[in-house]
Parts: structure tokens; sequence; C-alpha cells
């Protein structure tokens, strides 16, 4: 027997109503004429065209969300705003939330028989988590019917090559159309609507969210993303928290403050509305580190003082929120050196730079607002469009926390040039924040950066006399104590003596040795395993030297490893429990190492920019197995820059600087290797003391001026969507046995002459190089091999994910290689076109736009 049900509307019957159509051959139950009359009427022939098609059946279910036809259920939303949806269960179960709110056992799980008169059944829903706004949660709802308006990411905050800081940067006053019928996804409106998504579990829109907050990651959007996701707030307009979402202005039924329902209601809040021990609300709602606190109650429980601090809400959404973490810190340790130069020039103004949240110009129009918002002071409830002198905040106060700051200047993934720049920058930084008011909260946060965050015992003698005479203007004190100067030249100095003192080998440094020996028999035994560590302090009465030994600095010696921060990828049509699947910790080796995990970060570890300096008491309690080793001296960090390398021709070799290093010199260089399809490789090179130096990769304008690149402000390539998927990266020294050495593109061969000649590119020869420059070299190491470990850290095309390949002591001979090629860097930072090749590189690519990359080097 055939059951058809119609629209009670159609029939002619109340709203509340239900029509059940079944066979004639039921005449007591239906045996009227007028009820033998609709029942023809009312259902047509299934073999015919009025048959329903799947558009018009979408349709018609989405037009009843918009005139809030046949509802079953009828939502109370208290939250930011206040209103009344008239819903449909059988709709609304596609969300987890109320999946489990209609089928698990609540109260809710049984509607009640109510009279057509009455309407549908009444349910509070209750939103503290202020992140929840009208537009967002509408959106969401929208979706499930199938409906709702696309959401438009303006391009003013969406990087490009021509504009790599977004066109928002450069050009803080561009306006734009939002197409009719499409809702402005601002980032505070897509923060909105990922909180909306994981509170209700919403996988697809929690995914669609997420992907746009990774790609419009720039300097206005940093602040608030990175904030967002150590738990803080929207910062935002509250009268724009309750505009409605375009379309849908009509869905909601304001409340007022002196309307009062006459219906029944469940709240969510009560427990004891659950009949059966089922399952809570969600499985992924519980694993959600969510601190709730609405000030009202607050105020009604306790009415004493309370003199203890202020606790702020607290609002973290698992994984996804770390995930906008690593982004955010990511973008920071590629571009953090090229705005503090914009920063600094703004404080030199009139006035310090303002805004860290930008608001977006669009041509709108006003919208009412709910009558139940409190009525708060606010500059504007228009579009503002932004001054074009304004300069994001990311340094100054009302950007990143003194904590902040000295964590990612002490971090290894900072992209600065150098050690020495490395203080220079912070300098920069703490003197600007000082000009706003010397605070001793931060001081306490500056005395530790001096003290730990930057490696003097990499720096040569006379910058740490230098930095041993310089004085902050504000406070009138030097900046970095001389005990901590002395210990540094000390550690120096025993660093040189180990390795000038090691007995000369037979062979001549210039001719490395064909079969290069195991790392083992050429490492100094500089380094220490845990165990040792944990040997060699005292177990008991303490003696005032334990102190010391307990807080004696170590650095980990690296294990094979390769780990992306900061991707985005497996999002796309991930379920909820796969959204907060956790990947492997970031210290955590790979068991292989040719696929670049997924790591996972937390606010804890900074979202992977945490130094990775230890005490000894911090090597013990991070290795239960007491086999990591560790080096008691700071390794060396530097960064590398290459431009057009779309225009490198296979086998040739871009260069970096070059730098000295505990008595050796090396840098690094990339190449394009059409093996297996196109890859990138990128590699740590030994330069040998009596070839030439290498020529430099330079921007093409910089080439033409002659003078050699600083801390330039280099621009993102355009945005790929490959980085999703980690691609294979290979770990491999292409000079095992250099008999010859391959050339800098365009470059002059290699002279046997002894002398470092330098040589340059032709002004008009892309890739372009600046002169070479011979770092000084204090001592040189006598050995013609020796062992070193190292990182190298590439940051994606927009500086929202970094790549870091990570080795164990490897042997490097004189003029040998070592480094990775990868097909991920080749999609980020080369042109491909749809056959797999090379596309005809955009060249001279724009003078921001390049590779960057930070190295770590130590040798053992």
């Amino acid at each position: 027997m055939a059951l058809l049900t119609t629209s009670a509307t159609e029939a002619g019957f109340p709203s509340s109503a239900r029509v059940l159509h079944v066979s004639p051959s039921l005449p007591d139950l239906y045996s009227s004429t007028y009820n033998t009359y609709r029942l023809r009427r009312s259902s047509p022939p299934m073999n015919t065209a009025a048959a329903l098609s799947s558009v018009d059946l979408q349709q018609h279910i989405y037009n009843s969300l918009l005139e809030s036809r046949t509802a079953d259920v009828s939502l109370h939303v208290y939250g930011t705003w206040e209103a009344i949806y008239k819903l449909h269960r059988v709709i609304l179960i596609q969300s987890g939330f109320f999946s489990s709110l209609f089928t698990a056992g609540f109260l809710e799980s049984s509607p009640k028989l109510r009279s057509h008169l009455q309407g549908p059944e009444e349910i509070d829903v209750i939103f503290d988590d202020r992140n929840i706004t009208r537009a967002a949660f509408e959106i969401c709802i929208a979706r499930l019917y199938g409906g709702g308006p696309p959401l438009y990411v303006p391009p003013s905050i969406i990087p490009t090559t021509s504009h790599p800081l977004t066109p928002s940067f450069s050009s803080p006053s561009l306006s734009f159309d939002t197409p009719k019928g499409h809702h402005t996804a601002t980032p505070q409106l897509l923060l909105s609507v990922l909180a909306t998504a994981v509170y209700l579990s919403i996988p697809s829109m929690a995914s669609q969210a997420v992907n746009c907050i990774m790609n419009t990651v720039g300097p206005y959007t940093v602040i608030p993303y990175l904030n967002f996701a150590i738990g803080k707030a929207i910062e935002a307009d509250p009268d724009r928290k309750a505009e409605a979402a375009v379309g849908l202005e009509n869905i909601a039924q304001l409340v007022t403050e002196n309307c009062a329902s006459s219906t029944s209601r469940s709240p969510l809040r009560t427990s004891s509305t659950k009949l059966d021990p089922a399952d809570d609300l969600s499985d992924k709602l519980l694993d959600l580190d969510v601190q709730k606190e609405d000030p009202a109650e607050s105020n009604e429980v306790e009415s004493e003082p309370d003199d203890g601090p202020i606790r702020e809400p607290y609002f973290h959404y698992g994984l996804l929120s770390d995930k906008i973490g690593e982004a955010a810190a990511c973008w920071i340790a590629r571009w953090g050196a090229d705005m503090l130069i914009h920063e600094e020039k703004a404080s030199r103004g009139p006035e310090l730079p303002v805004t860290p949240v930008p608001v977006l110009a669009q041509n709108v129009s006003s919208r009412k607002r709910a009558d139940t918002m409190p009525a708060k002071p606010s500059t504007s409830s228009e579009p503002v469009i932004p001054d074009p002198h304004v300069t994001p905040v990311i340094w100054a106060r009302g950007g990143l926390n003194s904590k902040w700051v000295r964590q990612i200047l002490g971090s290894n993934l900072l992209f600065v040039r150098g050690e020495k720049e490395r203080y220079d920058m912070a300098c920069t930084i703490v003197e600007l924040r000082r000009r706003q008011g010397v605070d001793e909260e931060e001081e306490k946060d500056w005395e530790i950066l001096f003290r730990e965050g930057i490696y003097y015992a990499n720096l040569l003698v006379d910058d740490i006399m230098a930095i041993s005479q310089h004085i902050s203007p504000t406070t009138g004190r030097p900046f970095v104590p001389l005990s901590v100067l002395q210990e540094a030249h000390w550690d120096q100095s025993l660093l040189r003596c180990q390795i000038t003192s090691k007995p000369n080998p037979t062979s001549s440094p210039s001719s490395p040795s064909l079969s290069p020996p195991p790392s083992r028999e050429k490492e100094l035994g500089l380094s220490i395993t845990t165990a040792e560590i944990l040997a060699r302090l005292p177990t008991s009465n303490s003696s005032p030297s334990t102190v010391d030994d307990r807080d004696k600095p170590y650095y980990p010696v690296g294990h094979d490893s390769s780990v992306r921060i900061g991707d985005s990828g497996g999002i796309d049509g991930a379920s909820m429990d796969q959204l907060f699947e956790s990947p492997p910790s970031v210290s955590s080796p790979t068991t292989d190492s040719k696929a670049p995990v997924r790591a996972t970060t937390t606010e804890a570890d900074f979202f992977g920019l945490k130094p990775e300096r230890q005490t000894a008491s911090g090597c013990i309690a991070s290795d239960a197995t007491g086999k990591a080793r560790w080096s008691p001296y700071p390794p060396f960090r530097f960064a590398v820059e290459f431009w057009d390398i779309d225009a490198l021709k296979e086998k040739s070799r871009l260069h970096s600087q070059t730098i000295w290093y505990a008595g050796s010199l090396f840098n690094v260089y990339v190449q394009v290797i059409r093996k297996k399809g196109i890859q990138l490789g990128v590699y740590l090179h030994r330069q040998s003391n009596i070839d030439p130096i290498p020529a430099p990769s330079a921007p093409l304008s910089l080439n033409r001026t002659g003078h050699a690149p600083a801390n330039r402000m280099p621009s993102l390539p355009q945005l790929s969507t490959s980085q999703s998927s980690p691609s294979v990266a290979t770990h491999y020294s292409p000079s095992v046995r250099p008999l010859s050495r391959s050339t800098t593109p365009n470059s002059s061969p290699p002279t046997s002459s002894g002398h470092a000649t330098s040589f340059t590119s032709l002004p008009s020869t892309i890739p372009a190089t600046s002169p070479a420059v011979a770092p000084s070299q204090p001592y040189r190491d006598p050995r013609p091999a020796i062992a070193a470990y190292f990182t190298i850290s590439c940051a994606s095309s927009t500086g929202s994910s970094i790549t870091r390949f990570t080795s164990v002591p490897d042997v490097f001979s004189v003029s040998q290689s070592w480094g990775w090629k990868s097909s991920s860097l080749r999609t980020e930072h080369l042109e491909v076109g749809p056959d797999g090749q090379p596309a005809e590189p955009t060249i001279p690519a724009p003078r921001l736009s390049s590779l960057r990359a930070t190295i770590v080097l130590g040798i053992v």
C-alpha cells in the first residue's frame, strides 16, 4: 500500500495539519466523497511529467525555509542576537548537533502532540559562544536546506602575484562591489562561520571556512586569526553581529525585550531533559576546549568584590583552531621582518600605527539591527574605508604580546639573514614598544629574549664587542648583559680549539675523498645523549653548581624527518572525525623521511615556532628513551632567498650568499630536476676555499644597481592549491664524487688559482645575480670531511605554511652537497603548464616574489 503526503496548505487545511493519502482500497478510513475527491486531485500519476525533478525538489525544500512553511520545530535562539526560527527536524538532523538533540534520547527527541493553533514546538537554543553571530548561523542553517547566499571573499584580502601582501595593503582605500545575492565574507564572518559550523557539527561548512581563512592570511588578518586560534573572542562591531545573512532577512522573527512567548520551552541547559543514557550531544563537541562565561550570571552569583585577575572567555575549536594558528605563525615567520620596516616607519610619524583589524570598504545597503541588542558606543555602523597611510600592527602594542614576540624572535623559522640581523631586529622591536611606554612585565620578556633568543657564539668578535657597548636610548642600559656575551665568547673559543686541534688528515682540504667515511668517524665528539646528561647531574645533596648544571643549555641534534606546518590539506570533504584527527607530533621522527607529514602544533609550542633550546632538565623531561642527541653549542642560523627560479634551466644552479661557520664555508643552491616529473631541489653545499665564491641570486632590478641585498621585502607568489597534498621529497647528495663542479647559470667557470674570484651575470640575464662577497674567515677547519646536521625550512608561496626538512649528521666533504628535491616545492614556486611541463615564465618576476628558506646548521 503506497503512502503519500501533500501540502496541507495546498489541500486547504491549517498549517499544523498533516494529510495522509492512502489507496482507495481502504474505504473505512476515507469514505467521504470529499476525501475521495481530494485524493484524486492531490495525487498526480507517478508515471507522468508531473513528478518533481531533483532541482525542483531542492528549490521546494529551500523555499520552505524562506517562507517558514510546514515547520515542525521552532528554535528560540539566545546569543548575540535573539530570534525565533521555524524549521524542520528532518533537515536539521543533517547537523551533528541537531541529530544528537532530536535522536539521542533527549526530551526534544519526542515531538509533543500539539494543536495546530499553537504552532510548532518551541525549543530554546542558548549560544554562550559570542563568536556565533546571526549571519553565520543563518548561512549554516541555509546550507542544510541546500541554499543560502554564496560567500564572496573580497579580492582585497587575497594575496596575489601583483599584490603579494594583498591589495588592501598597497591600496587600503580600494573598494569592491559584492555580487548581487552574495554575502561578503569578511575575516570576522569567516571566523564566525567556522565557530558556528563546529558548534553545530557541520563539517562541510567548517571545511569551507578553514580553506577561506588559510587563503586570506595577510597583514591585516594575521593578528585577528592568531588571536582566534589562541582562544580570544572575535573583535567585531557588536551591531554587525546581529545583521542577517543576505537573502535570509525574513527567516528570523526578532524578539524584543518586552515580548514574552506563550509557548512551552525545553531549555537545552537542563540536563534532566535526557530520557535515556545515550551519548552526549556529539563526540566531537566533547573534544572542544570551549570555556563559556555569561558576565550577567557571574554578577548574580558573586556579589562580593573579587580582587583576583579577571579571566577572559576562552574559545578554542580543537585542531581547526590550531591549523589557523599554524598558518598565522608561519606567515609572521616569513613576513615579520618585512612588516617591521613599515611599522617602524609609521611609528616615527605623527602617531603610532593603529587598527590591526581592517574594516573592508564595500557597497552594501544598511540592514535593520536586532531590537534586543544593547546600545553600545560605535564609531560607525556603516563600512569604513581605512586610511591609506594606516599600517597594520604586528610588533607594536596592539599586535603580538611580549611573550609571542620573544618566542618568534628566537625561533629557527624566522626569516632573518643572520644572527646579527636578528639582534638588530630585536632591538628595533623592543625600542618600538618602549617608546609606547616601559612595561615592567614586558621587560622581563626582553631580558629572556636577549639572554637566550640570540646565539652570540656564532657572531664575529667585532660584533660581540659592538653589542657590549650598545645602550638602549630609552632605559640607558645595555641590551645584553656583559656576562652573556662573555660566556658566548668562551663557548666560541672552546669550539675553535676543538676544531683546530683535531689531528690533520693526510689528504688536502681541496681534494675530497672518493668514498666518504661514516659520519661517526668524522665527528668531533661534541654531541651528548640524554642519558649522559642525566648521569652528569648529581642525584642528591645538591651543591651550588648543581643548579647551574641543570640550567645549562643544550640544542637538539636533528633526526631525519620531513614535516609540514600550517598545511590545510585533507580538509575538503572530510568528516567531523577526520577534521579532528590528530596528525603526528612535530618532534616525533617519521618512519618514512621521504614523505612530508602534516604536523600538529598547539599554542603551548607557539604553533611550531618555539625555539628548540632546552636546559638539562628540559632534555631529560622531553626524552624518556634517553637516546636523543644534544649539542652544547648553538647551531648556526641563516636565511637564503632566490628570485626567478622559474627561469632556471635544468641542471643549472642558483646560489645563495656564502657564509662561514666553524671553519668552513657553506651556501645553498636550488636546481630544477626533470626526473619523474618536474621537481625543485634545494641543497646545502660545503664550499671549497680555493674555488671562486658563487654569485648569489638577486632580483633583476637589484642586479642592475649592483648593490648586495639586505633585508628586502619580497612578495608572495600566487596562491597554490597543490599544497594540500605533500609530495615525496628525496634526501640525497648529488655530488658525492664531485669530479667537476656545476657552474652557476651564466657565470664564468671556476678557476684553480686559489683566489676567490667573484662573478656576476649580465644585467639582462635571468635569473640575475649580484656580485659575490667572500665572508670573513677567522680560522679554517683543516679536515677534508666533517659531520654536520642541518635543517632547511622552505616557506610556501603565500607564507601560510612551512615545509621543514631535517637531516641527521651527514658527512660533508669539500664541495659536497646534501639536500632534498620535492615536487611540492616545484608546484609552489614554479609555473607549470597543463601538460606538467614548465610554463613560459613571466620574467622578470616582481622584485617581491622569491623563494625563501631558513637554514639551521650544526657540527658534531
